[in-house]
């Protein structure tokens, strides 16, 4: 198990491996964005990562933060939660003026194939 904690918040066991953006919806009950239905396409479930980030994220991810000029964020639906960190949630349903967080997220990172690329 992995253990999610939101900043100035609680923290939650996770399942080892789950995505973060489906940790954070379904366990922390974060009402987190994910437009795109968690396919790597949209970054509105972007965090800001406290503590714990992975070394390496998708080739996906990579190339949307790169395309849209962003620095210091993940993409929750490109993450595995495959260790213990705290996260700031930047994204939220809340004050986003939409009907609904997204479509359903995979189990599974998509899109397929995940090709994995040392971040920085």
């Amino acid at each position: 198990m992995a253990k999610l904690t939101i900043e100035g918040g609680e923290s939650f066991d996770v399942a080892e491996s789950k995505r973060l953006v489906r940790a954070l919806v379904e366990d922390a009950g974060v009402d987190q964005l994910h437009a795109c239905g968690g396919k790597g396409r949209c970054t509105t479930c972007k965090v800001e990562m406290v503590e714990g980030e992975p070394d390496k994220m998708t080739k996906a991810e990579a190339t949307v933060l790169s395309e849209r000029g962003l620095e210091g964020i993940r993409l929750s639906c490109q993450m595995l939660c495959d260790r213990d960190m705290t996260v700031r949630v930047v994204s939220r349903l809340e004050g986003s003026g939409r009907s609904d967080a997204g479509g359903a997220v995979a189990d599974e990172i998509e899109p397929a194939p995940v090709e994995w690329v040392d971040r920085g």
